[in-house]
C-alpha cells in the first residue's frame, strides 16, 4: 500500500501536529507523520475523581496536577514508517519502533474508557518479549491498531512482489541457458563413419589372380 493510499484511507480522530509539541521527533527523508495525538482528554477523569475531594486536605492537588502534566506532556506518533512515544515531565522518554519490526498489535478499552472513546494500544515486537511499546488512553484506539496494520501490509507487500519477481527472474534466465544448450547441440555437424574416397586398403595389391595362373598352365600344356 502506497503512502498516498494510507493518507486517503479513513483515519481515527488525530490532533493537529501544528498544535502539538513535536520538537522531540526527528523525522528521516521521505518519512511522513500519518497521525499523531496526545492522550485523551478525559482519561484524568479517574485522576479528578480521587483528586479533587482530597484536594480538601491538600493531598488530591499533586494527584490532579501529575495527571494534567502527564496528559499535556506525552505524545504518540504514527509515521509512514514506525511507531513513535514520547513521555516524561521533567525528564523524556522517547521510543521508536519502525514497522519490520512489529510482530503483534492489540488494543484494550477499560469500561471507563469504552464510556468516553479511549483505550490503550500494545506493540510487541518479534524477539521481544511481552509489551515493547504501548499508546495509553488514546482517542480511538480500534483505529489506531487498524491504521498501524494497514500501513505494516503496505510495507511488507512491495517486498513480496520483489522477491516472486527475482524468482521468476532467475527461473527465466536458467531457462534460456537451457534452451540454448539445446540448440548449440541441434546445430552442431553429425560426424561420418563412413570411408572417404581417399581411405586406402592397406593390403597390397596383388599382380595375378591365381585364375591366371591356371589358364597360363593350361596354354603352356597345349602347346607341347
Amino acid at each position: 500500500m502506497s503512502d498516498t493510499a494510507l493518507r486517503d484511507s479513513p483515519a481515527p480522530d488525530t490532533a493537529d501536529p501544528a498544535e502539538l509539541d513535536l520538537e522531540w521527533l526527528t523525522l528521516e527523508d521521505g518519512e511522513s507523520i500519518q497521525w499523531a495525538s496526545t492522550p485523551h482528554k478525559y482519561s484524568v477523569v479517574p485522576a479528578l475523581i480521587v483528586g479533587v475531594p482530597l484536594s480538601l486536605v491538600l493531598v488530591g492537588i499533586p494527584i490532579v496536577v501529575a495527571a494534567y502534566l502527564q496528559y499535556t506532556n506525552t505524545n504518540y506518533v504514527v509515521t509512514n514508517r514506525g511507531l513513535y512515544s514520547k513521555r516524561g515531565v521533567l525528564s523524556r522518554d522517547v521510543q521508536q519502533i519502525g514497522f519490520d519490526k512489529v510482530q503483534n498489535i492489540s488494543y484494550s478499552q477499560s469500561a471507563l474508557g469504552s464510556t468516553f472513546g479511549y483505550g490503550s494500544v500494545d506493540v510487541s515486537t518479534a524477539g521481544g518479549s511481552g509489551i515493547e511499546l504501548q499508546f495509553r488512553s488514546i482517542p480511538d484506539p480500534a483505529a489506531v491498531q487498524e491504521l498501524i496494520s494497514r500501513a505494516i501490509d503496505g510495507r511488507q507487500q512491495p517486498e513480496s512482489d520483489s522477491t516472486k519477481e527475482d524468482v521468476l527472474d532467475a527461473i527465466l534466465a536458467e531457462l534460456r541457458v537451457i534452451r540454448q544448450a539445446v540448440a548449440d547441440d541441434h546445430d552442431a555437424p553429425a560426424e561420418s563413419t563412413a570411408p572417404s574416397a581417399d581411405d586406402h586398403d592397406p593390403r597390397p595389391e596383388s599382380t595375378a589372380s591365381p585364375a591366371d595362373d591356371t589358364s597360363h598352365a593350361d596354354a603352356t600344356e597345349s602347346d607341347e
